[in-house]
């Protein structure tokens, strides 16, 4: 096989805010990428508006360095759980992987997760110990809790090896002595050219490129993103495309070669082994589809990824407020765009319902899902999201059900707090660890519908100090029923416009999600009730005007600010009757049934009959 040696592909993976972005932003700054006074935002490469206001990579997205001659191609992968699938695809167009560790927090379940896929791809790892600046920081031990990691998932002798790199990601330096500061990137350069292999490839082989992303231009269309894995692929020429969705090969030709150049695609003649590309021409291209070829077409293995784990149903906006707010109304619209995002977003499916204006979309966890409905509310949708649930699977006629490995960082003062509240979603305690600093890391085994709306309960019990890391662990029996929102819902019961008298009366029952002028509608959720059982409410009710008044009547009662849920928040609280309605510019709860006496009769047909 031969070998490029001016070219290296590298994929950054670690557990999310550890600092993958910032490193790759001083790797850019380090090889003059950007000119010395100019003006960059943080994080260049989170480039969506999501992911600035998350502070959480999302997509994965390429780079390229030149360092001393040989052009370094830096994939940027995200960092949670939930887009994994971005993940798994980054790791097909490398040759070695830097693993970031923050030098306090240490090895996470995301890291666990990305490092079991690394070494299932036979990929070399370069550990980069990061914020090593920390107060808290102990390097020691972060290292030792790395290659604990290795043996548990099972590397071998030459996987164990990997070399260690000190970083200050903020700082932009690196030292292979954490004991000696460091002064450059110069460093991590170094290990980098030495340790990951450069692209390999057979002179004799044909031409092969495998479609791992997708992109789109305004000017030519449809981009996709592969990795030449044999032979050269020209501007102008005729290409096999071998399609993975019915096996099919069609003649197709490029009708735009670009390359990356730091953050810019530049225009290219032809490229070799190795490079990452990105190809016009090809309008109706999707994942895991081949560019051969066309002599001699050749398919490369399909790309795999981990099935689902959580669904949740999307359909338009049914609510009498509907199409006040949006531009995008009907189902032909939204069929569309769910089409559209699975064109490029391989861990999402989209089944079919029983109604024709709502589909079943299932992802890796709520956060992934979230993210899907927030970006079509941004699109100018009105949507109707149901109650996320589990996918389950029957496995030699069993009812099996997703178990997730959740990381719980807390005050040890809230310690019994949220082993408590663990233990009544069907949470078992695997590991406990007390670092001596004040703070407790619990280790629980719990299965995925105990964690839907689990992270707002914990905040309230640890006033906002626990920190929850998640992580997909395997398929266990289903653990049977258990009831995870213990407070009921203020249900309005007509449609009309709230009041502040009326509201005055209702903030003692519990907390409100509207305030004093804001259209609400028969079976609109107003509120929380303090009870576990629902309340129909007046929330549109006026003082009566009589001959008697006073002036300080109303002066000693204040009503209280409403509460505003975010996207997320909401999609965790609602429960089976109930779901979310989301517009451009507001995200309402609301009842599947609206109507106070078609609720009441469906209650009366579930409550069991006495013998």
């Amino acid at each position: 096989m031969a070998q490029r040696t001016d070219l290296r592909n590298v994929a950054i993976v670690a557990h999310v805010d550890h600092g993958k972005t910032t490193l790759v932003d001083a790797m850019l700054w380090q090889s003059g990428a950007f000119r010395e006074n100019q003006d960059v935002a943080k994080r260049v490469m989170d480039s969506m508006d999501l992911e600035r206001e998350k502070g959480i990579t999302i997509l994965a997205k390429n780079t390229a360095v030149d360092w001393q001659g040989t052009t370094i191609n830096v994939v940027d992968t995200p960092g949670h759980a939930d887009f994994g699938g971005e993940v798994e695809r980054g790791l097909f167009m490398v040759d070695g992987v830097v693993l970031l560790v923050d030098a306090s927090e240490g090895p996470l379940p995301q890291t666990r997760f990305v490092v079991g896929k690394a070494l299932g791809h036979g990929l070399p790892v370069i550990l980069v110990i990061n914020k090593i600046d920390r107060p808290d920081a102990r390097i020691a031990e972060v290292v030792d809790e790395v290659y604990e990691l290795f043996i548990d998932l099972g590397a071998d002798a030459a996987q164990i090896e990997f070399p260690i790199v000190y970083t200050n990601a903020k700082a932009r330096t690196a030292t292979l002595d954490p004991d000696v500061p460091g002064e450059d990137l110069d460093p991590l350069f170094r290990t980098l050219l030495d340790h990951v292999p450069p692209p390999d490839h057979d002179e004799n082989h044909p031409m092969q490129a495998l479609v791992t992303n997708l992109d789109a231009s305004p000017y030519v269309g449809r981009l996709a993103l592969c990795r030449v894995r044999h032979g050269t692929i020209r501007k102008g020429q005729q290409v096999a495309w071998c399609k993975a969705t019915d096996g099919t090969v069609e003649r197709a030709r490029v009708a735009e070669l670009f390359i990356t150049r730091a953050l810019r695609r530049e225009e290219a003649d032809e490229a070799g082994p190795g490079d990452i590309i990105a190809v016009a021409g090809l309008p109706d291209v999707t994942i895991g589809d081949t560019l051969a070829d066309p002599d001699d077409p050749r398919p490369l293995a399909e790309l795999s990824v981990e099935e689902p784990s959580m669904s949740v149903v999307i359909g338009i906006n049914t609510s009498p407020l509907a199409g006040r707010e949006g531009s995008k109304l009907t189902a032909r619209m939204l069929k569309d765009r769910l089409d559209k995002e699975l064109v490029g977003n391989v861990s999402i499916r989209v089944l079919d319902t029983e109604r024709p204006d709502a589909w079943e979309v299932q992802g890796r966890g709520e956060l992934q899902l979230a993210v899907l409905v927030e970006m079509m509310r941004r699109e100018g949708f009105e949507l109707t999201v149901g109650r996320p649930n589990v996918v389950t699977r029957e496995i030699d006629g069993k009812l099996m059900e997703p178990v997730e490995r959740l990381v719980v960082e807390v005050p040890e003062e809230h310690m019994g707090a949220v082993t408590q509240l663990l233990a009544a979603r069907k949470g078992t305690m695997q590991g406990v660890s007390n670092h001596g600093e004040g703070w407790v890391r619990l280790t629980y085994t719990i299965p995925t519908r105990g964690l839907i709306g689990i992270r707002t309960q914990m905040l309230t019990e640890t006033r906002g100090t626990a920190v929850l890391h998640q992580l997909f662990e395997g398929w266990e029996p289903w653990h049977g029923d258990m009831r995870a929102r213990t407070t009921g819902s203020l249900v309005a019961d007509r449609t009309g416009v709230t009041t502040t008298f009326a509201l005055m009366g209702l903030q003692d029952r519990g907390s409100l999600f509207v305030g004093p002028g804001e259209d609400v509608y028969e079976g609109a959720i107003i509120g929380e009730n303090a009870r576990s059982e629902d309340m129909d409410v007046n929330p549109t009710r006026e003082k009566k005007l009589t001959n008697m008044r006073s002036s300080t009547a109303d002066e000693l009662v204040r009503l209280n600010v409403a509460k505003t849920l975010t996207l997320d928040e909401a999609m965790e609280m609602v429960r089976d009757d109930e779901c979310v309605e989301v517009t451009p510019s507001a995200v309402r709860l609301r009842k599947v049934v609206l109507a106070a006496t078609d609720r009441a009769k469906i209650a009366r047909r579930a409550r069991p009959r006495p013998v």
